[in-house]
C-alpha cells in the first residue's frame, strides 16, 4: 500500500481548515433563512434509508472540499481493494472482506486466489438447516425434549452482534424460544442467565474464532459445567454448537465437529454477525428472514461502492464525522434510535467504530498527528431526553447527533408512535434553531430566569429515516455504519481492521491472576502491587 503523506501536508486539508474558518460563526438559522429549500437539497437516500444531513454546519462549498479530500486520500481505490479481497488490514496482511458475507449467490469475489461466496454460501445452508431443526423441535437435548433456549457465549463482536440483532429484531423472532447472552467473565453474567433456564432444553452456541478467547472460554467451561451436572457428560454433544475455526479445541471440548460452524481470517469479530456468529439470530428470526438481513446489508453496500461521494449515504455521514471531530473539536458522536428494538445499537456501534478507529498510528507506522475516532455513545429515544439531552441543547461542548427513526411502528398503540417521532423530529429542529435571548422575553418569561431558558442551537444532526424496522433495514443500518467508519479510517490513513489495542491488558491479567490466586509476590507498579495485596487480604 501506498504511503499516505500526513494530512496537515494536503492542500486539500489546508483548505478546509482555512474554510473551517469561514463556516465556524455561521448559524444554521442564517443557512436556512439563506435557502428555502435546504432542507430538501441537503438529503440523499439508499437501500430504504433517507439522510437528511441539512441541519449540519455545512455549506455546499464544505462538502465539495470534504469530498476533495477524500479523493486526494484514494477513498475510491480503497473501496474497491476492500470489495475485491485485497489486504486492505495491512498489519495482519489480511483481507476485511465482510461485505461477501452478505454477497449473493454465485457473485464472484477471491481471497488469496480462493473465491469465497461458494464457502459462505455453503455456511449459510448448513446454518439454515441447522436453525430449522431447532425451530422445529426436531433438535433435541440429551433427554429428548426440544430445545426451547438458546445461550450465546462470546465476547466483543462475538456477543454485541448477535445480542444486539436479537433485541433489533425481536418482533420477528420465535416467541416460543428464549434466547440468554453472556460475555462478561464476572460470574454474576452467566449465573443470573442460567438461573431460570433448565439444561434439558438448553443449547449453548459457543462463539470463538480461536476457542482459546480466555472469557468465552471460561464462560463456556462453567456451561458446561452446568449441562454435565444436571445431564451427565454425555449430554454435552448434544447440548453444545460451537461457532469457530479450530476444529481440534471444539473436539477437544466435547462438541461434535459437525456441529461446528465455521468463518475466516477475513472476518473481523465486530463486523462478523452476518456470518455464522449471527447463528443465534438466524434460530430467532429463522433463515428467511436472516437472508432479509443480508440483503439490506447488501443494498448498501452496492450503493457505497457505486454512487458518488456528494449523494453517498456512508460517505456523507464519515465526511461529517471528520469534519467534526478534526475542525470543530467534537470529541463524541452521539447515536440516538427512536426504537426501543434498538436498545443495543449504540453499544454496537461503540464497540465497530471505537475498536475500528481508535488508533494513533497510520498505516506506515507515523504517529498520526490529528485526533482520529470520536466516543460514539447513546441511548434510545424519549429515554434520553430525560437524561442527557439537558447536555447536548445547553452544555458547552457541542455533541453531533444521529437520530433514527421510522415511519411505522412494529407495535401501534393509539398515537404513541405519533407522540415518539414528535419528538424525534422536535429534538433535531430545537438543537439546530434554539431559542433566542428575545424570544424568552417576548414570552413574558421574568428577566433573571430568561438567559436560562436561552438555547443557542447550532447544534449539528443527522437524520436518518426509514419506514419500518425490518430485517432488511437493520443489514442497511449495519453496512451503513461499516462503510461510514472506514470512510474516515481511509482519510485518517490508519487501519480500521485491527485491534492491537486490546492485547495489552491481556497479557497483564495473565501475569496478575496467579498472583491472585496464591501468595507470589507482586511486582508491578506501587500502585498495582498495593492494589492486589490489599485484595488478597481481603478476599
Amino acid at each position: 500500500m501506498k504511503i499516505q503523506p500526513p494530512l496537515r501536508d494536503l492542500p486539500e486539508w489546508n483548505a478546509l481548515e482555512t474554510h473551517a474558518a469561514v463556516v465556524r460563526p455561521l448559524h444554521l438559522r442564517e443557512l436556512f433563512a439563506r435557502d428555502p429549500r435546504r432542507g430538501e437539497r441537503f438529503a440523499a437516500e439508499a437501500a430504504g434509508v433517507y439522510l437528511d444531513y441539512s441541519k449540519n454546519r455545512v455549506t455546499e462549498e464544505t462538502l465539495r472540499l470534504l469530498v476533495a479530500l477524500a479523493e486526494a486520500r484514494g477513498l475510491r481505490a480503497r473501496i474497491e481493494a476492500m470489495f475485491r479481497g485485497e489486504a486492505v488490514n495491512t498489519t495482519e496482511q489480511r483481507a476485511a472482506l465482510h461485505v461477501a458475507l452478505r454477497a449473493e449467490r454465485g457473485e464472484k469475489i477471491a481471497v488469496d486466489g480462493a473465491e469465497v461466496v461458494g464457502e459462505v454460501h455453503a455456511v449459510l445452508d448448513r446454518m439454515a438447516a441447522f436453525a430449522r431443526r431447532v425451530r422445529a423441535g426436531e433438535w433435541t437435548g440429551s433427554t429428548g425434549r426440544p430445545v426451547r433456549r438458546v445461550l450465546n457465549i462470546g465476547i466483543g463482536g462475538s456477543d454485541l452482534g448477535p445480542a444486539m440483532a436479537y433485541r433489533a429484531l425481536r418482533h420477528y423472532a420465535r416467541r416460543d424460544l428464549q434466547f440468554r447472552f453472556v460475555s462478561n467473565v464476572d460470574g454474576t453474567d452467566f449465573t443470573e442467565a442460567v438461573r431460570d433456564l433448565d439444561p434439558a432444553e438448553t443449547l449453548c452456541i459457543v462463539c470463538s474464532k480461536t476457542f482459546t478467547t480466555l472469557e468465552t472460554m471460561r464462560n463456556a467451561r462453567s456451561a458446561r459445567a452446568w449441562v454435565a451436572g444436571a445431564l451427565g457428560e454425555d449430554a454435552v454433544a448434544r447440548h453444545f454448537v460451537a461457532v469457530s475455526t479450530n476444529a481440534a479445541e471444539v473436539k477437544r471440548f466435547g462438541i461434535d465437529e459437525a456441529n461446528m460452524f465455521g468463518f475466516w481470517e477475513w472476518v473481523g469479530g465486530r463486523y462478523s454477525m452476518e456470518s455464522a456468529i449471527g447463528l443465534s439470530t438466524m434460530i430467532a428470526i429463522g433463515p428467511e428472514r436472516f437472508h432479509e438481513l443480508l440483503g439490506g446489508s447488501r443494498a448498501m453496500d452496492r450503493h457505497f461502492r457505486s454512487a458518488p461521494f456528494e449523494r453517498n449515504l456512508p460517505v456523507l455521514l464519515g465526511l461529517l464525522a471528520v469534519w467534526y471531530n478534526n475542525f470543530f473539536g467534537a470529541a463524541t458522536q452521539a447515536v440516538l434510535p427512536y426504537d426501543q428494538y434498538l436498545e443495543r445499537f449504540p453499544a454496537y456501534l461503540q464497540q465497530l467504530a471505537m475498536e475500528s478507529n481508535g488508533k494513533g498510528v497510520t498505516h506506515g507506522g507515523a504517529r498520526v498527528e490529528i485526533d482520529t475516532c470520536p466516543v460514539y455513545w447513546g441511548e434510545p429515544g424519549t429515554n434520553g431526553q430525560h437524561s442527557f439531552f439537558q447536555l447536548l441543547h445547553q452544555g458547552t461542548r457541542m455533541v453531533p447527533c444521529d437520530f433514527i427513526g421510522f415511519c411505522r411502528s412494529l407495535n401501534p398503540l393509539g398515537d404513541q408512535h405519533d407522540l415518539l417521532m414528535a419528538n424525534f423530529f422536535a429534538q433535531t429542529e430545537a438543537l439546530a434553531f434554539g431559542k433566542t435571548l428575545e424570544e424568552v422575553r417576548a414570552e413574558g418569561v421574568p428577566e433573571r430566569l430568561a438567559p436560562h431558558k436561552v438555547f443557542e442551537g447550532n447544534r449539528p444532526s443527522n437524520t436518518l429515516l426509514l419506514d419500518r424496522l425490518t430485517p432488511a433495514a437493520l443489514g442497511a443500518l449495519v453496512a451503513l455504519y461499516e462503510h461510514s467508519i472506514f470512510t474516515q479510517g481511509v482519510l485518517w490513513d490508519i487501519n480500521p481492521f485491527d485491534q492491537w489495542g486490546v492485547e495489552l491488558g491481556k497479557v497483564l491479567a495473565g501475569r496478575i491472576a496467579p498472583e491472585l490466586e496464591g501468595t507470589a509476590r507482586p511486582e508491578h507498579d506501587s500502585s498495582t502491587n498495593a492494589l492486589i495485596r490489599r485484595y488478597r487480604e481481603r478476599k
